[in-house]
């Protein structure tokens, strides 16, 4: 049972716009789960590794693989899915590449209103890095923007086991490919040498984290709630899933303030020792 642990707000601090986005192709939903406050996080116990058996992941319906794009594995593209909670003060902004072989994704965006989310197209375009899908997404009884940590998470691996399921070439190029995929990646990370934090001040009233380490499923629900345990609050943030590694920018403050120096290095260290890799004595449990 989900455990709520002092609520913070989420979204209270934003600078950007994406009012130029135009967001079409609205779909159905169904209602959202019943004890998600408004503003608040309700967040898992707490323990060392999250399961990834904790979150419903829906998976998308069994039809055709591909809208669009090519099939050819020649090159296989590195998968990106980016959740950004600043850009838009009213949605969350969910942003899928790999390569061009994604097409409209009709059937992950099904598979999120699953969820309880309104889920709306807001921009399709390419570059040198691939196709770009963007999409728009508020929770159903409210129409906000996700607030909750284990939805944001349950929006992530729902796109990944997605992906997966529709491109299993991407498994070996992803952490979840362990979880979800039929090919896992070749090599492991050494989460204690891609693990890397650093905290600056972004103004007098926030201070700016980034994280970047070693993908696996649940990182995002815990990385928050190592933050809030030590009473940080998280305002808004950006969670990027690339490869095997996983980059989250948070903006925090400490009583609406940016944090000071010694607190910075508690909240550094507090993720380190979580983010470190398991000694013998607790792999042997």
């Amino acid at each position: 049972m989900a455990a709520a642990l002092p609520s913070l707000g989420l979204g209270v601090h934003f600078n950007n716009s994406c009012s130029s986005r135009n967001f079409t192709i609205p779909l159905s939903t169904g209602a959202l789960a019943k004890g998600f406050g408004t503003n608040h996080y309700y967040i898992i116990p707490k323990k060392r590794h999250l399961s990834s058996s904790t979150i419903f992941v829906p998976r998308a319906s069994s039809s055709a693989a591909l809208e669009d794009g090519n099939s050819d594995t020649d090159t296989i593209p590195i998968p990106k899915v980016i959740i950004d909670q600043d850009s838009d003060p009213d949605a969350t902004v969910v942003e899928i590449t790999f390569g061009d072989r994604l097409g409209a994704l009709l059937d992950t965006m099904s598979a999120l209103k699953n969820l309880g989310l309104n889920v709306a197209k807001a921009n399709v375009f390419l570059d040198s890095s691939g196709k770009h899908n963007l999409f728009a997404i508020t929770k159903a009884d409210t129409g906000r923007k996700v607030d909750d940590p284990e939805i944001l998470e349950a929006i992530r691996l729902t796109i990944i086991n997605n992906l997966i399921q529709y491109h299993p070439e991407s498994s070996s190029q992803l952490a979840m490919g362990t979880a979800f995929g039929v090919e896992p990646p070749k090599e492991q990370i050494d989460v204690d040498i891609a693990t890397h934090i650093s905290i600056r001040d972004d103004g007098p009233k926030r201070s700016l984290l980034y994280v970047e380490t070693a993908d696996r499923p649940g990182l995002l629900v815990d990385l928050v709630r190592i933050i809030t345990d030590i009473n940080v609050s998280v305002e808004s943030g950006e969670f990027d899933t690339e490869g095997l590694l996983a980059k989250a920018s948070f903006h925090v403050s400490y009583r609406d303030k940016a944090l000071i120096k010694p607190l910075q290095q508690v909240l550094a260290n507090s993720l380190r020792y979580f983010l470190r890799r398991p000694s013998t004595e607790e792999a042997s449990f």
